[in-house]
């Protein structure tokens, strides 16, 4: 059994913000793979699809952000899925807007969704799907990062998600599996932006 994650914040206010682009990858892959539900458990609501061949969950914590390991540590518990069979889907700064990073382990790049995975997972030794959303410093000077992740995706930028939701899903593809390498190479390759990567 696989688990793939989409982080975002629970309600109609956050729903198109750029802090929620990992629920909205998450509405692409329940659609592009024919998921059932949703169901809720443990606090995530949850869908479940077969892809190439494995079982998969999809999974939105219904916490907010910084508490969304406690809805998913119980639901991989339940589903025995260990940290190598979970993906999570979210938002970074770092990177330039649509571009992909994928990458297994490493640290939070202070976002609080994944810290709060790692705590409560016990080890950060999942697959990480990040979309690039760009940092507030290089689209809006001296607004604040928080305003700007929890502020709505312009009309431009929600054209661009298609392409880069449709690349989120060949890229999980490959994750679940089993092909990290091949998921890496082929959609790391959009330049990075200039800042340090988490």
């Amino acid at each position: 059994m696989k688990l793939v994650v989409g982080l975002g914040n629970p309600g109609p206010k956050y729903e198109t913000t750029r802090h929620n682009v990992g629920w909205l990858a998450l509405d692409h892959l329940i659609d592009a793979w024919k998921a059932d539900g949703p169901k809720s458990k443990f606090n995530a609501e949850y869908w479940t699809a077969t892809v190439g061949g494995e079982k998969v969950i999809l999974a939105k914590p219904q916490t907010f952000m910084n508490l969304s390991g406690q809805a998913i540590a119980p639901l991989a518990g339940f589903y025995k899925c260990a940290p190598a069979d979970i993906i999570v889907v979210y938002d970074e700064v770092d990177l330039k807007p649509g571009a992909l990073r994928i990458k297994t382990g490493g640290g939070s790049g202070g976002h609080n969704g994944i810290k709060s995975l790692d705590s409560s997972l016990g080890s950060p030794e999942y697959h990480r799907v990040r979309i690039g959303v760009g940092h507030a410093r290089d689209v809006h000077p001296g607004m604040d990062l928080a305003d700007y992740v929890l502020g709505q995706f312009t009309q431009t930028e929600c054209e661009t998600l298609e392409g880069v939701f449709a690349n989120v899903a060949k890229a999980a593809e490959l994750l679940i599996a089993g092909d990290a390498r091949k998921a890496m190479n082929v959609y790391n390759t959009a330049p990075k932006a200039d800042a340090k990567q988490g």
